[in-house]
């Protein structure tokens, strides 16, 4: 999509964002090439080097970033052999989408459209049936999970045509409302330690000549935002990953294709002022704003009526140097949720959209203090967020 025309000359550094690789080497277009290679109606393949399989696997390591995994392979043998071709696999980066967060990636891993269609853009993003901030990874408050995204995900669409799909993940995720909009369809499979999702995961890709089955492990992320990326905490979780991955190659039964993929990469950003700029204490960045949603890293901001103009002008003069600030039709013109951007998801966006391209971060210490307390961030578009890896063990 062509970028647009500027008038004015703030909007330029906007040129500089490099948009989501969205209908070609994003997340969403993984699990439709795969279903896509089975023969399921109503999928298409857009990841030509992909080959199809009769069985496939997508592994999915919660923030587990293209950059962090090249830096550490002395902790990840196993996954860092996969980075080449000496397995006989593609060792690639994917483009997360836009923002780079847990709630948007999965949405677009499950249903196979970008942020702009499924209609989760955000970590927290404004209800405009409530006029209130929502929480898409808790889901809270609450909003009836199929209005507020609606489209089938690819392992119904693979179910429905007698493709055996399963996703084998932590108990506690089976009815979350997140798992119903983006990842449900077929049986879902509960297991506790992530040995016993491997192995399952292996059972289930054997339980029939057509199987589509997705595993999930969280902990890398959550010691990335507690400890930071490259902690010892960190590297140990890395280490305890790469053997699960290896537990489930050494499983997979004949003619079956495993991808090992994340949501999302993170940053580690200081803890001083100049790295932090807390919201809650500028009394510039507050003036005419509602509500602030989003992450410290993919702020969406609701501006109060009338106010929006002010504010943008406002936002870019305070953080243009450090942010990529749009306005929402700059934003959605300019590809960041997808090709297009559904009706029902346009208000949900913020008046304005501020990605952060330098190791900066916008907390809002009063009204997000844990998130403001995180050690490892993400959200935006830089490399070290939003490239994912897609390695391949094939069987």
């Amino acid at each position: 999509m062509a970028l647009p025309a500027w008038d004015h000359p703030e909007p330029l550094a906007l040129r500089s964002a490099p948009v989501p690789e969205y209908g070609s080497g994003s997340l969403a277009d993984l699990l439709p090439t795969l279903a896509a290679g089975m023969g399921v109606p109503g999928t298409t393949a857009t990841i030509p080097e992909l080959t199809p399989a009769d069985r496939a696997c997508v592994f999915l390591v919660d923030g587990l970033g293209w950059e962090q995994l090249k830096a550490h392979p002395d902790e990840a043998p196993f996954l860092a052999s996969l980075l080449g071709t000496s397995r006989g696999g593609t060792g690639r980066p994917l483009t997360a989408g836009y923002p780079a967060t847990t709630a948007t990636s999965l949405a677009s891993v499950g249903t196979g459209l970008p942020p702009g269609a499924h209609g989760l853009p955000g970590y927290t993003v404004r209800n405009p049936d409530t006029g209130a901030l929502m929480n898409q990874l808790r889901w809270q408050p609450w909003a009836p999970p199929a209005a507020w995204q609606p489209h089938p995900t690819v392992f119904r669409l693979a179910h429905e045509a007698g493709v055996h799909a399963a996703q084998v993940s932590a108990p506690n995720f089976e009815n979350t409302p997140l798992t119903k909009v983006a990842l449900s369809g077929g049986t879902f499979l509960g297991r506790l330690s992530g040995e016993e999702r491997m192995d399952l995961a292996a059972e289930q890709l054997a339980a029939a000549d057509r199987a589509l089955v997705y595993t999930y492990y969280s902990e890398v992320d959550g010691a990335g935002h507690r400890y930071g990326v490259d902690s010892d905490t960190w590297r140990g979780r890395l280490m305890h990953v790469d053997r699960l991955v290896q537990r489930l190659a050494e499983q997979l039964p004949p003619r079956t294709a495993l991808y090992v993929t994340a949501d999302h990469g993170m940053v580690d950003i200081p803890f001083d002022e100049e790295h932090r700029i807390d919201f809650d204490e500028d009394w510039e960045l507050r003036a005419g704003v509602a509500l602030l949603g989003g992450e410290g890293r993919a702020r969406h901001v609701y501006a109060v009526p009338g106010a929006a103009e002010d504010v943008l002008a406002c936002w870019r003069e305070v953080l243009g140097e450090q942010f990529w600030v749009a306005s929402r039709d700059e934003a959605i013109a300019a590809g960041w949720f997808g090709p297009e951007v559904e009706a029902r998801v346009r208000p949900r966006l913020g008046d304005v959209i501020a990605a952060a391209h330098d190791d900066v971060l916008l907390i809002a210490s009063e009204r997000e203090p844990k998130e403001s307390a995180m050690a490892g961030n993400h959200g935006s578009m830089t490399p070290a967020e939003q490239w994912v890896p897609l390695l391949e063990v094939r069987s």
